[in-house]
């Protein structure tokens, strides 16, 4: 197993472009030198092996400086999530303890507050021109960990997931053979990556050669401009920015003749956004993983998802997944029940949580807390989080379902569904529902349109309007800031249990 990517792809195709950033391309060459000059930094500032280097920034070369750079010095890469606090930013650095945390211009307060070493990524630049790039090789194997990446939860302080370099290795083959991925492709790093979407596509077509763009924030216009300056064939977003792009006025007159596919990641794409891209001839597939499991779990080809269009597919080449019910035994086809994965492309645990790990380590197996069925033909669909499912009058209702149904309507732009206590029924539901600029809905009209797709306890009881739904860095709705302290005392309008 080749840990040092950098080098190795350095020594095949030097010369190959592999980062667009800041409208230059740098080749696989320069990317093998920005790694070695990095980690000279990191050593001459006494970093070692194990020790963690942290970036607190948007979207930077630094990220991937570091990431490749990892391997030459064995140090772990620790991002931060840039949207946090500086109260959180502080207890993150305090959880992980960092040697050093790097950081652009607009953290520079919130990095501060942590109390660690700081390095301005305004300097970034000089740093590396006048560092040598001739560190002697470090003995690594496959169970170092190369990062540790916070979770994508959705409340309290993440945990640190911790990604050995077999991780790594495993995530790349199963992406690259699994989904078919080219060295001539190219993809748009627009989600941020210090979440675990730098490694859906970025670090497996830097195994592959391929190229990636680098964008530091995602911007609707200047993403479709890009598309085909820079000869993109593979879009991959969540299902916000996919929205965002089709309803961008630039989005008719966009380039995407080379597009070979677009995959949506985090939760399922709605499909008035799908039939949009459908009409210029794009292609959807839906993606599934966790910072937990690679990120990159299941496959399905385009043509299956036209059939399938709320399925995941099947496992990844090598990968096992098996849906359990809260006994541990597999459940029957069509069933609902928590999905659990097994493979070599799992994480090594939680740093210094033993207690959460064990909760979902289990024998070999990663439980985590995504509900989902598989039919008879093996097709797996992630129907929501555990957490996120409620009983109303003794029935189970998945949110996705529901939210899927609301956005059929075509003056619904987002929406979100969560269960909330009620006095008769246990549990019902609260939609929150973004309508499209220039249309109009009502409350009665979202649940009539409701009554004629789903079953009528699913129904929510409540339905609210907002301008926009709070969502994470990751593009996550964050369902538990939709839930209010207190709701009105209606009757059972909207609630057809």
């Amino acid at each position: 197993m080749i840990l040092d990517v950098a080098a190795r792809r350095a020594d095949l195709t030097p010369e190959r472009p592999a980062l667009w950033w800041q409208g230059t391309w740098l080749s696989y060459a320069d990317l093998d030198d920005r790694a070695a000059r990095t980690a000279s930094v990191l050593h001459e500032a006494g970093v070692g092996r194990g020790d963690r280097v942290a970036i607190l920034a948007h979207n930077h070369v630094a990220h991937v400086d570091l990431i490749m750079a990892s391997a030459k010095l064995g140090f772990v890469y620790a991002p931060l999530n840039a949207r946090l606090a500086a109260p959180e930013q502080r207890a993150m650095a305090e959880y992980l303890r960092p040697t050093v945390l790097l950081h652009d211009a607009e953290a520079a307060a919130k990095a501060a507050a942590t109390g660690v070493t700081l390095w301005s990524l305004d300097d970034h630049e000089a740093r590396l021109e006048a560092a040598a790039a001739d560190l002697p090789p470090v003995d690594l194997g496959p169970e170092d960990i190369q990062m540790i990446l916070p979770t994508g939860g959705t409340t309290g302080l993440p945990k640190g997931a911790m990604l050995p370099y077999r991780q790594g290795f495993y995530n790349a083959v199963n992406t690259v053979m699994s989904w078919g991925l080219r060295d001539d492709d190219c993809v748009i790093q627009a989600t941020p990556c210090y979440h675990a979407a730098v490694n859906a596509f970025t670090t497996p077509l830097f195994h592959l050669g391929g190229r990636v763009v680098l964008q530091r924030t995602f911007d609707p216009a200047a993403y479709l401009e890009l598309l085909g300056t820079c000869d993109v064939s593979i879009l991959f977003l969540v299902p916000t920015m996919f929205g965002m792009l089709a309803e961008h006025p630039d989005f008719g007159r966009a380039d995407l003749s080379g597009i070979r596919w677009a995959i949506s990641g985090g939760a399922s794409c709605p499909e008035p956004v799908r039939a949009a891209f459908a009409k210029r001839g794009v292609g959807f597939r839906q993606g599934y993983g966790l910072t937990e499991a690679g990120v990159n779990c299941f496959s399905i080809t385009t043509e299956q998802a036209q059939v399938r269009p709320g399925s995941v597919g099947k496992p990844v080449i090598h990968a096992r997944a098996v849906v359990r019910g809260p006994d541990g035994a597999p459940c029957e086809p069509g069933a609902p029940g928590e999905l659990t994965l097994a493979g070599e492309h799992l994480f090594a645990g939680y740093f210094e949580r033993p207690q959460a790990t064990a909760e979902v380590l289990r024998d070999g197996w990663l439980w985590t807390g995504d509900l989902a069925t598989v039919d008879e033909d093996g097709f797996f669909t992630v129907v929501g989080r555990r957490k996120e499912m409620f009983v109303s009058g003794g029935e189970n209702v998945f949110p996705s379902e529901v939210e899927s149904a609301i956005y059929d309507h075509p003056a619904v732009l987002e929406c979100a569904v969560v269960g909330v206590p009620d006095a008769r029924w246990g549990e019902v539901g609260l939609a929150v529902v973004v309508v499209r600029r220039g249309a109009s809905v009502t409350e009665d009209e979202i649940r009539s349109h409701l009554r004629q797709r789903v079953a009528s306890y699913k129904v929510p009881k409540h339905v609210r309007f907002s301008d926009e739904l709070p969502k994470s860095a990751a593009g996550k709705v964050l369902k538990q800031k939709l839930i209010p302290n207190e709701l009105p005392a209606t009757s059972d309008m909207g609630a057809d249990s």
